[in-house]
Order: structure tokens, then C-alpha cells, then sequence
């Protein structure tokens, strides 16, 4: 079951009030991707201590960031994610995004154009060898495939739990009410961030979902360290991690803007 979450004018009023509210501090963009090399950031791909960066995966190419598979001979699994050095507890994420070529061989069916940005994380240095995703909230984004809806910013929930409209929601991924991209445009989401309180995703000013009280809980965390795993605690902060899963995508912006608590 994947369930569908939509709001009308929240998203533009939460910018607004967001945006309209800020100190000097607070109206600086950080760019987290410096668009020449991956300083500041630290890969964990499955099957691989952290920091070693399997077969590039990870790479700049002309200014962009990006996922590319062209020195695997098969997936195998080898979920990746690309975690920035520091965490964060409240703050507006915006990433411009774009699918690219043709998913590698022995991707699964689901992961074809499928990729995403995971919140509250956990340290990458916490990760197990062979863990496949870090327990964290995923906004995923998804590409359309030409035959109907495919929405993307939906909610996946690796090791976690949240709730919406005071209601625990223990589905691992939730559908959100949003657009679906079947080209290799380019594709600006905005997420804002406030701890625990309250975490939205916003595509041109229209809120796709929203959800709040994350915890640590469930599964599709697989070979865990198990003192990294301690149900219930409440995520209030954590690492930004971008992820590889099968399908080439290229980033031409990661920016953050930190808030007051």
C-alpha cells in the first residue's frame, strides 16, 4: 500500500513565512557542491568501506555532480550514497536534479529512474560494510517512464517511522501528489527542515508531502551494525546524503540556507 498525501497553498505560504523571517544569517545559500570537485563530501557504497568511491561513481563531469555506472560490469547491488562531511537540524535544501543515458545492467525494476536525497541520516562512519541504506528519510526522486503517472517527491523511510497529520505511518515508502518528469529536464525540489517539528517537500511553490516526529524504527536497512540502531529515538538532526541506486543522474545544485530553531 503507498499512501497519497496532498496540500494546496501550505508549500507557498511555508516559503513565505520561511523566507520572510530570516536574519542576516539565514538569507545566505550555502552551496554544498562547489561544482569542480566532491570536497566536503564522503561516499559509503555497498560492499565497500566508507570513503572509498567504487568504480568513480561519484564524480564531476562539465560542472555537474554525478552518478555514473560506466566502469560496472553489473550493479550487483552496490547501492551508493554520497554523504555531505557535517549535519544539519533545520534548514531549506533545494537540489536541481536530471535522470540521464540508461540504467546499468542488473538494476532492479524499481530503481529505473529512481534516485533521492536522504534526510537525517546517519554517519556514514556508523554504516556497516555491506549496509545497503543509511537509516534515514528519503525524499525520492522518481522519473517518469512515458506510460502514466510517476510521481516524483514521495516519502521512503529506511529505518524510520514519521507521522502524518498526528497519525504513525509505518509504510516504507508514501506517495505524494506531484508531478511526473518523463524527460531529462531538469528538476528543482525544495525540502525545508525543521528538526523533528515538521519536513516538507516543495516542488515550484506546491507542497507534495509533509510529515512530522520522525523516529528511528522498522526495516529495509539491511546488515546493520545493530549498536547503530536504536528504535525510537527521535531524529532531530543528521547527515544529507545523495543517492546511487542503478540510474545515472546528474545534480547541477545542491544549496542550503540554515534557520533559527
Amino acid at each position: 500500500m503507498r499512501r497519497a498525501v496532498s496540500t494546496t497553498l501550505f508549500g507557498v505560504a511555508l516559503l513565505l513565512l520561511t523566507l520572510g523571517c530570516t536574519d542576516k544569517k539565514e538569507e545566505e545559500w550555502i552551496n554544498l557542491f562547489n561544482g569542480k570537485d566532491l570536497e566536503g563530501w564522503v561516499p559509503k557504497i555497498t560492499g565497500y568501506p566508507t570513503g572509498e568511491n567504487y568504480g568513480n561513481t561519484f564524480r564531476v563531469e562539465d560542472g555537474l555532480l554525478t552518478v555514473s555506472y560506466d566502469k560496472y560490469y553489473r550493479f550487483d547491488n552496490r547501492f551508493g550514497h554520497l554523504f555531505y562531511e557535517k549535519p544539519f537540524s533545520n534548514y531549506l535544501l533545494r537540489i536541481e536534479y536530471r535522470f540521464i543515458g540508461e540504467q546499468v545492467e542488473g538494476g532492479a525494476q524499481w530503481a529505473l529512474k529512481n534516485s533521492g536525497v536522504m534526510l537525517h541520516s546517519q554517519d556514514p562512519y556508523t554504516m556497516g560494510e555491506q549496509q545497503d541504506f543509511p537509516i534515514s528519510l528519503e525524499a525520492q526522486f522518481l522519473g517518469g517512464l512515458g506510460d502514466g503517472p510517476r510521481p516524483t517527491g514521495n516519502l521512503c523511510t529506511p529505518g524510520t517511522h514519521v507521522e502524518i497529520n498526528g497519525e504513525l505511518i509505518e509504510t516504507h515508502c508514501i506517495d505524494a501528489v506531484a508531478p511526473t518528469y518523463n524527460g531529462e529536464e531538469w528538476v528543482t525540489m525544495d525540502i525545508l527542515v525543521r528538526g523533528d517539528q515538521e519536513i516538507a517537500h516543495i516542488i515550484d511553490g506546491d507542497t507534495l508531502i509533509k510529515y512530522q516526529h520522525p523516529v528511528v524504527g522498522g526495516d529495509v536497512v539491511n546488515n546493520i551494525l545493530p549498536e547503530a540502531k536504536k528504535d525510537g529515538q527521535a531524529l532531530k538532526s543528521g547527515y544529507i546524503a545523495l543517492q546511487s541506486e542503478s540510474h545515472p543522474i546528474q545534480f547541477r545544485k545542491v544549496m542550503i540556507k540554515e534557520l533559527n530553531n
